[in-house]
C-alpha cells in the first residue's frame, strides 16, 4: 500500500523525529516501506540523520526543512527519510562510513542521497540554505543531485555500486588473523601519548573530544606495564576537562566535546554516554590517587545524573540540549554582573578563582571555568555554597529540552559507571540507583525476553543492536559484584544466549551489530569502529570475557577468545579507529578474578577491593559459612570459604590465599 504524500513521523518512537513532525517535508522514518516507496517511484532517496541534542541538526532544521520552498524541491525531486542516529546506530555507521570513504568529513546532520534501492553516491552533513561558509545552498545541492540523477544515472548507479563494495569490505569483512598480538596494546597506547596534549591534556589541537576509547587504551596499558607517563595523561586529561568550561561547574555533569583546544568552550549538549564513562574513568583515578578532586566530581556528576536525567521508572534519558530560547549555551553561561548579584561581596572571592571567558568567535555570554592552578579552594564549603547559590538562581531559567527516549547499550553503561562507583565511595544509594534502572530496562524486553533499543513511555524498538546486550551484561557484571545478588548472573547468561542466537557470525569470526531478523538495512555490518564510546565489538569482547571470568565456564571464554582474536586481526590496520577492540582483546589476555570471603557481620575484605577500583578485576564477594558452592578459580584451585580469606587470580594462575586484609591491599596495589 502507497505511503501517503504527507509528513510521517508524528508517531515515531524518537523525540528527534518527532521534532520534524510539522516540517512541510514529506518525511519517513528508516523502514522497509519507505525504501519500496523509494523504488516504486523510482526516485533517489535523501537520507537526513541526526539526533536531538545536534546543535546544526537544529541550524539545517531552522533555515531548511521547516522552509516550504526548500521542502517543495525535496518532496518533488526525493523520497525523504530522517534517521536518528541514536535509535539507529547500524543505518548511521553504514551511510557515515560512505561519506568518510569519499573523502569528505564526517559529522551531524548526516546528509546522504542514495540510489532507490538504498546505495550511498553522493552526500554532506551541514548544508545552508543559502551559499555561505564555502558551501553551496542546499536547494543547489538538491538540483545538482537531481541533474546529475536524471542525466547521469548509470554513472551514478555504478559509483553507487563501488561504494557500498567498499563499505561492506570496511564494516562486515572477515578476520585478518588468527591470534591476539600482545604488542598492540603497548603499540596504540605509544601512538596514543604522541598525540597528547602536554600542557590541556587529550589530543592537540581542536576541537577537542574527551575520547574515553583512547583513555581506556591508556590507563590499561599503564595498568599492564607500570609506565606512569600513561596514567600521567589520563589524569592530566581528567584535571584539565574538569576545569574548562566542557565541565558545568554548577550543575554537574560534562558537555560533549570542546570547540577550542582549553576545554574552554562546549558544545553545549549533554550526551548520557559521555558522562557514564567519565564517572568511570573517575572512579579509576580516584581509586588509584585519592585526589579528592576525582570524588567530588564523581558525586557531582552522580548528583546531575540522578537530579536531571532520570525519566518515571528509573531509566536515564539520553542527552540534554545544547541550546535553550534558541540560544546555544544560553542557561550554562553567566556575565559577570549576574554572579556579583547573586554572590554580592563573596564574588571577589569566588572570581579569583573562577573565570570567565568569551573567546572569538563565541557570540553567547561569557563561559564560567577555573583558571586557578590551586584547585584545593574549589572543594571547600565556602565555594560549594556559592555554587549552590548560583545553582538555584539559574533553575529559574528555562531549561534545555532532553531526550527522554531510554537507549539500553548506554544505560547498560551508565548503570555499570554507577553501580562501580557506588562500591568505590560506599554510597549504597548510587548502587540502588543502578538497579532500579537496570530493572527499568530488562523488564522492557519482549514476550520473547529480546531486549529493545530504544523505550519512550509506551513505545519500543525491537530489536536491539548487540552493543545493548553487550553493555547489559557488563551493567550485570558491576551490579552482581556490588550486591552479590545471583539473580544478576542468570540474568547475563542469557543475554549472552541471546547474543550468539541472533547476532554470532555462523563462521565464527565474532558477531554483527544488527540481528539476523533486522530486514531493512542495506548491508549487516560488526560494529568494530568506535565512536564516542568503544564498538559494539569491543564492549561484546569485555562483556564475554568478564562473564567467562566470573562463572568459569570455559565455552565462554572460548567464545570471548575467537572474537577477540577475530577482532584484532581486524583492527591491526586501524588501531586508532578501533582502539576499543585493542583495549577488550587486552583484557582477554590478561583477566584478572578476586574472591574475597569476609566473617559474618565484617566487610573487611570486601572494603579493600571496593576501594581498589581496576577494570581488569572481576570480583566475587562471600561470607563466611554462607550456603554457597565455591567458585571455579584457574587452575583447579577449589577456595575454602569456609573461613575469611582472599583469593587473587591473573590469567590461568592464583596467588596462595590471602589471610589478612593489608595483604590483600598491599596485593591490589596498582604500579
Amino acid at each position: 500500500m502507497p505511503l501517503s504524500a504527507a509528513n510521517l513521523l508524528s508517531e515515531e518512537t524518537s523525540p528527534y523525529l518527532r521534532q520534524h513532525k510539522d516540517n512541510p517535508v514529506h518525511w519517513r522514518a528508516w523502514s522497509t516501506e519507505a525504501l519500496a516507496e523509494a523504488q516504486a517511484l523510482d526516485r533517489p532517496i535523501l537520507l537526513s540523520v541526526g539526533y536531538a541534542a545536534c546543535h546544526w541538526c537544529h541550524v539545517m532544521a531552522h533555515e531548511s526543512f521547516e522552509d516550504d520552498g526548500v521542502a517543495a524541491v525535496m518532496n518533488r525531486l526525493f523520497v525523504n527519510i530522517k534517521v536518528d542516529r541514536e535509535e539507529r546506530p547500524d543505518i548511521d555507521q553504514i551511510y557515515m562510513a560512505a561519506l568518510n570513504a569519499t573523502g569528505e568529513q564526517g559529522g551531524w546532520p548526516l546528509t546522504m542521497f542514495l540510489t532507490p534501492d538504498a546505495k550511498p553516491f553522493w552526500g554532506g552533513t551541514y548544508f545552508p540554505k543559502l551559499p555561505r561558509y564555502g558551501r553551496p545552498g542546499f536547494v543547489q545541492v538538491l538540483e545538482s543531485v537531481h541533474r546529475a540523477w536524471r542525466d547521469k544515472r548509470g554513472e551514478l548507479a555504478r559509483s553507487a555500486d563501488a561504494l557500498t563494495d567498499h563499505v561492506s569490505a570496511r564494516l562486515a569483512g572477515g578476520p585478518a588473523s588468527t591470534t591476539i598480538d600482545p604488542t598492540q596494546l603497548a603499540t596504540l597506547a605509544a601512538g596514543v601519548q604522541d598525540m597528547i596534549d602536554r600542557q590541556r591534556g587529550g589530543l592537540r589541537g581542536a576541537p577537542k573530544f574527551p575520547n574515553a576509547p583512547f583513555m581506556r587504551v591508556l590507563w590499561q596499558y599503564w595498568l599492564t606495564s607500570g609506565n606512569r607517563e600513561h596514567r600521567d595523561s589520563v589524569l592530566l586529561s581528567l584535571r584539565e576537562m574538569l576545569k574548562g568550561g566542557i565541565y558545568d561547574h554548577v550543575g554537574g555533569g560534562l558537555s560533549r566535546y570542546s570547540t577550542d583546544a582549553d576545554w574552554l568552550v562546549p558544545h553545549f549538549e549533554k550526551m548520557l554516554y559521555d558522562n557514564a564513562q567519565l564517572l568511570q574513568s573517575l572512579g579509576w583515578a580516584y581509586a588509584a590517587t585519592k585526589d579528592e578532586l576525582f570524588g567530588v566530581r564523581i558525586k557531582e556528576t552522580v548528583g546531575w545524573l540522578l537530579r536531571e536525567m532520570r525519566v518515571d521508572g528509573g531509566g536515564f534519558a539520553s542527552s540534554l540540549d545544547a541550546d535553550s530560547e534558541g540560544e546555544e549555551g544560553l542557561f550554562y553561561t553567566w556575565d559577570r554582573s549576574e554572579i556579583e548579584s547573586i554572590l554580592g561581596e563573596s564574588s571577589t572571592r569566588f572570581l579569583s578563582i573562577y573565570g570567565l571567558a568569551a573567546p572569538d568567535g563565541w557570540e553567547g555570554k561569557p563561559v564560567l571555568h577555573i583558571e586557578a592552578d590551586d584547585l584545593t579552594p574549589v572543594i571547600s564549603a565556602e565555594f560549594v555554597s556559592a555554587r549552590q547559590k548560583l545553582f538555584h538562581a539559574r533553575a529559574g531559567r528555562i531549561r534545555p529540552g532532553r531526550d527522554d527516549k531510554v537507549l539500553a547499550d548506554w544505560n547498560g553503561l551508565t548503570i555499570a559507571a554507577l553501580a562501580g562507583v557506588g562500591r568505590l565511595l560506599d554510597r549504597p544509594d548510587w548502587i540502588a540507583a543502578a538497579a532500579a534502572a537496570y530493572r527499568f530496562v530488562i523488564g522492557s524486553s519482549d514476550d520473547a525476553g529480546r531486549l529493545p533499543h530504544s523505550i519512550l513511555d509506551d513505545r519500543r524498538l525491537y530489536p536491539a543492536m548487540s552493543s545493548d546486550y553487550a553493555a547489559m551484561i557488563n551493567a550485570s557484571i558491576t551490579l552482581f559484584e556490588a550486591t552479590s545478588e545471583a539473580s544478576y548472573i542468570a540474568t547475563a547468561r542469557n543475554f549472552a544466549d541471546k547474543l550468539e542466537t541472533w547476532y554470532t557470525d555462523q563462521s565464527g569470526h565474532g558477531y554483527y551489530l544488527s540481528a539476523s531478523d533486522s530486514a531493512d538495512l542495506l548491508m549487516r555490518i560488526r560494529g568494530d569502529v568506535d565512536e564516542a564510546v568503544p564498538s559494539a565489538t569491543a564492549q561484546i569482547i569485555e562483556a564475554l570475557t568478564r562473564l567467562a571470568v566470573l562463572t568459569g565456564d570455559l565455552d565462554l571464554q572460548s567464545k570471548a577468545w575467537a572474537a577477540a582474536e577475530a577482532a584484532s586481526g581486524r583492527a591491526a590496520q586501524l588501531a586508532y579507529g578501533q582502539a576499543g577492540i585493542v583495549y577488550a582483546a587486552a583484557l582477554a589476555l590478561d583477566p584478572w578474578k578476586l574472591v574475597t570471603v569476609d566473617a559474618p557481620g565484617s566487610r573487611a575484605f570486601a572494603c579493600v577491593a571496593d576501594a581498589a577500583s581496576d577494570p581488569r578485576r572481576v570480583d566475587i564477594r562471600l561470607t563466611a559459612g554462607d550456603k554457597t558452592s565455591a567458585p571455579a578459580l584457574p587452575g583447579g584451585i577449589v577456595p575454602d570459604i569456609a573461613r575469611p580469606g582472599a583469593w587473587l587470580c591473573r590469567g590461568n594462575g592464583c596467588l596462595p590465599v590471602i589471610t589478612e586484609p593489608a595483604e590483600l591491599r598491599s596485593a591490589l596495589i596498582q604500579p
